[in-house]
């Protein structure tokens, strides 16, 4: 099959498109740089050059291509407002490009928001609608274009998407912590983050490609939840940090941006898209990668 992916150089993307190409599929990249565009080019991906704000290039790809996988996403913290438009503007124009087909579009979600108090499942739909919500409400419109002919897919990822070379949310609490000098949890640390390594969220992707329902929410959840005071003992044995919890009221003050979703329950199960996928995680957890010196000296 004829994959175009975006984000196809990224955290996530960058391993999907080695899956992919396992697999036998022959894939297009979206690339921004000369250098993303050089890495695809060595795996053996052709490369589109065009960013997020590009919707001609991301119109073009997607219309050219059999399935699409959109992973791509600015995350700029500094200015929200404009990450969640050019994500709603990208999953409309693929939409559009796609429209009739009946090709798979499958996008990147995550689990953030979907429940209070328990585990999210597959079962919960997204609270995200219109352009001023997070992430644009793209997994609400996206799905929406089951009406209009697309096969669609919602990859929903754990909050960290965990191993060696991270960058991500679990490295930004670990420089946090080596900024502080102290590893801190925020309250009594309870609150749990559901976690996935890199390997495995890819493989998930892979097999979903063939195999998943129109309209499907996909969970990539291999760890339910780890608690935060857990990870946060995990940095301090990595860093040889003290470890205390952070009251309630000064979580944002002492993590930053951070501290918006370290202080709260990020939990997911992944019951259903393991038995509908036949997908069984197999890679280190994310204490596992944490104590191995994944995010730092150990």
């Amino acid at each position: 099959m004829n994959v175009f992916v975006t984000g196809a150089s990224g955290w996530i993307g960058s391993a999907v498109v080695d899956e992919l190409i396992a697999r036998g599929h022959e894939v297009v990249g979206l690339a921004r740089s000369d250098a993303s565009a050089a890495a695809l080019a060595a795996k053996g991906a052709r490369v589109l050059r065009g960013d997020l704000d590009d919707l001609d290039s991301i119109g073009s790809g997607a219309k050219s291509a059999e399935a699409v996988i959109h992973l791509a996403n600015k995350h700029d913290w500094s200015d929200p407002a404009a990450s969640n438009a050019a994500e709603r503007a990208a999953v409309q124009t693929i939409g559009d490009a796609l429209a009739g087909t009946g090709r798979p579009f499958l996008l990147a979600s995550g689990v953030a928001g979907l429940a209070e108090g328990r585990p999210a499942t597959e079962a919960d739909p997204s609270p995200f609608h219109g352009p001023d919500s997070p992430r644009g409400g793209s997994e609400n419109l996206a799905l929406e274009f089951a009406d209009r002919g697309v096969h669609s897919v919602s990859l929903r990822f754990a909050p960290t998407v965990h191993g060696m070379g991270d960058h991500g949310f679990i490295a930004a609490i670990a420089a946090v912590a080596r900024d502080k000098g102290i590893s801190g949890y925020p309250g009594d640390g309870g609150n749990r983050w559901a976690a996935v390594h890199r390997t495995d969220a890819a493989r998930l992707v892979g097999l979903a490609l063939p195999k998943a329902p129109a309209g499907a929410r996909l969970h990539a959840v291999a760890e339910e939840g780890v608690s935060t005071r857990e990870i946060a003992t995990a940095i301090g044995r990595a860093y040889d940090l003290p470890v205390a919890s952070v009251a309630p009221d000064d979580v944002m003050d002492h993590f930053g941006w951070i501290g918006m979703f370290f202080g709260r329950d990020l939990s997911a199960t992944s019951d259903l898209t393991r038995e509908s996928l036949d997908w069984t995680p197999t890679g280190p957890t994310l204490l596992a990668d944490l104590d191995a010196g994944a995010y730092g000296p150990r």
